[in-house]
């Protein structure tokens, strides 16, 4: 499961939709686009792909939905409250369309390959359902829309990457950028949808994924996060055509180091790992290259390996526990941050406290925590009652975040008095007088601005105090 940035809030406070900025080849058909997105990263860079494919139809962006013609959500289906937010927001839609007749309004991602054609009967107001792997079929969806019908394709591939298509970096801060390097999940962990609504597994050529790295780092970007549902299973295997040599298969600890020797000055970043497949040789990877930066999002889950078989997880406390040491070992400054899960079916008590002693052995920098909520047509619908009480998931919830935000400021404590090497992201949220970036553990660390400087440079930043979640300091030579 791919997440945003760290935090140390539960996993509802830490979702927010963005709208995708103007942009504009210059042969225009006329009609403004708009697309607000919700969810992991891939549903950012999905949109970013989206935005490519209407664009060269002519289509001009827009970051005010009354403005648009066509008016796209794309959703998230991990949570309940999460499909309820997007249905809350396609009502604040409604009033647009009734003063705009002629506006398109329509679903994408995983929420629309869930419902499918269920959605335009729940939905009045949607025009268009697509799912992940169909976005290419967009132009066509529109214009039988245009010819007053519904439109609607849902179907999943075991081919599509999108790894010809050039994303338009609409949300960007010209400095950090996704790169998609796979799609769709094997795992069929019990509590999670994105098997259903993503589909299986396919990784994208790694010739394509570098030539991407390139023309970024061309383009003045300094950092690249390489995406997918488990970065650790990525396995490209070339086709192999008569009379041919044949290619290597590259691994993700191969693609990692062809990204890195892009440059030296490209930061390489990537989500997420799975504790079942994260090697050595990945780790031994990152330690080797100064510009991998050293963090990895390994999700727990749990801390009690009963649970973790309900989850259906494919390891247990003792195998995670192991990744971690082997985590601490090659890379020992490496931050590690997680997932975690309170009040899956029949947590007991004392399966609980095995969570909370997990996260005091690894003290993770940062987390994401949520109660468990049952997600119609997973596994664990299907087979487990939904039996523990919300007051005691949320009570359970409560004492992870308590402990997490305990151990995110230890974390944030031993930062200070040291230097990191920040990357200049842009301006601080709270204050134009200071600039923010993160170090190579993903911590957010926030210091005054110096002239010398500008966004998309490298500095020196001594730690001087912190937050429980970012750290404050100075740029020093």
């Amino acid at each position: 499961m791919l997440e945003l940035t760290h935090t140390t809030k539960t996993h509802d406070e830490s979702r927010q939709g963005e709208a995708l900025e103007m942009a504009t080849t210059g042969k225009s058909n006329g009609r403004k686009l708009y697309i607000e997105s919700y969810g992991c990263q891939m549903n950012f860079s999905d949109s970013e792909i989206v935005a490519s494919i209407l664009i060269d139809q002519g289509f001009e962006t827009t970051k005010d939905y009354k403005d648009a013609d066509v008016v796209f959500i794309n959703t998230c289906s991990i949570r309940e409250n999460a499909e309820q937010r997007v249905r809350n927001r396609l009502k604040e839609f409604e009033a647009a369309k009734t003063r705009n007749p002629g506006m398109i309004v329509g679903v994408l991602g995983c929420m629309a390959e869930r419902l499918k054609a269920k959605f335009l009967e729940e939905e009045k107001l949607v025009d268009v359902v697509v799912g992940p792997d169909a976005y290419r079929d967009l132009p066509n969806l529109i214009g039988k829309v245009d010819d007053g019908s519904k439109a609607v394709n849902v179907l999943l591939s075991r081919e599509e990457t999108y790894a010809d298509i050039s994303p338009v970096r609409l949300n960007s801060n010209g400095v950090s950028a996704f790169i998609s390097i796979m799609r769709g999940c094997d795992n069929m962990c019990s509590f999670c949808v994105v098997p259903f609504t993503r589909g299986r597994e396919r990784s994208r050529d790694p010739y394509s994924i570098v030539k991407e790295a390139t023309d970024l780092f061309n383009a003045g970007y300094r950092e690249v996060t390489l995406l997918g549902q488990n970065v650790d299973s990525y396995k490209f295997t070339p086709t192999v055509g008569e009379g041919v040599e044949p290619l290597p298969i590259v691994n993700f600890a191969d693609l990692l180091a062809m990204v890195a020797e892009v440059s030296p000055e490209l930061r390489v970043r990537f989500s997420t790992s799975h504790p079942k497949d994260i090697t050595d040789e990945v780790l031994y990877t990152m330690a080797k290259y100064e510009n991998i930066c050293k963090y990895i999002h390994l999700p727990v889950q749990s801390g009690n390996s009963r649970v973790l078989e309900l989850m259906n997880r494919t390891y247990d406390r003792e195998w995670y526990i192991d990744r971690v040491d082997a985590i601490r070992r090659i890379i020992p400054e490496c931050g590690i941050s997680t997932d975690v899960i309170t009040g899956f079916c029949t947590e007991t008590e004392e399966e609980h406290q095995d969570t909370l002693s997990m996260m005091d052995y690894v003290k993770y920098d940062f987390a994401y925590m949520f109660a468990y909520s049952e997600r119609p047509g997973t596994l664990a619908a299907k087979r487990y009652e939904d039996d523990v009480p919300e007051e005691v998931k949320k009570r359970r919830l409560t004492e992870v975040v308590n402990k997490q935000q305990e151990h995110s400021l230890y974390r944030l404590q031993n930062f200070v008095g040291k230097v990191h090497k920040v990357l200049i992201e842009g301006f601080s949220k709270r204050s134009d007088q200071d600039y923010c970036g993160r170090n190579d553990q993903n911590t957010m660390v926030v210091f005054p601005v110096d002239s010398r400087y500008k966004v998309g440079q490298y500095v020196h930043v001594l730690g001087e105090s912190c937050t429980s979640a970012t750290l404050i300091g100075r740029i020093v030579e």
